[in-house]
């Protein structure tokens, strides 16, 4: 096999893996996209099969900038689930922890509760806010002898 030849199937193993890689990324756009109707997904489905190289760049030059829009318009929106999700995980422990100390203040200040059942329900609502860091313990080193 000449060096030639070894340039020539690099070549084409490029081409086949930038094929793969863009065909994958026009099937997550495509199924991703809600205006796009079943009939017409199937048919950019079999146009993509049936001529690959055609159909990958019939799909560019028709929804080329739409597809950059859903892709950034998706990236949008995993972030702002994501913030929401941090919202509602981190949020809920200290407006409950503070309404929970008013309360107990509350209680204390009316006589319902002595200081020192008031003392006790503060440290244990507390101890509960906050979570405990992990443990980390170094690994002893053995050394054969």
């Amino acid at each position: 096999m000449s060096l030639w030849d070894v340039l020539v199937s690099i070549f084409w193993f490029m081409i086949l893996f930038a094929w793969i890689a863009l065909f994958i990324q026009i099937m997550l756009d495509l199924f991703r996209d809600p205006e796009t109707s079943g009939i017409a997904k199937a048919g950019w489905t079999v146009l993509l099969i049936v001529l690959p190289w055609v159909g990958c760049l019939t799909y560019l030059i028709v929804r080329g900038r739409s597809m950059s829009d859903r892709a950034r318009q998706q990236a949008e929106r995993n972030e702002q689930d994501l913030r929401r999700y941090v919202q509602s995980v981190a949020a809920p422990t200290s407006e409950s922890t503070a309404s929970e100390l008013t309360k107990l203040v509350d209680l204390r200040d009316r006589g319902a509760i002595t200081a020192d059942e008031y003392d006790r329900a503060k440290a244990q609502v507390l101890s509960s806010a906050v979570p405990t860091p992990p443990v980390q313990r170094d690994r002893e080193t053995v050394r054969p002898s």
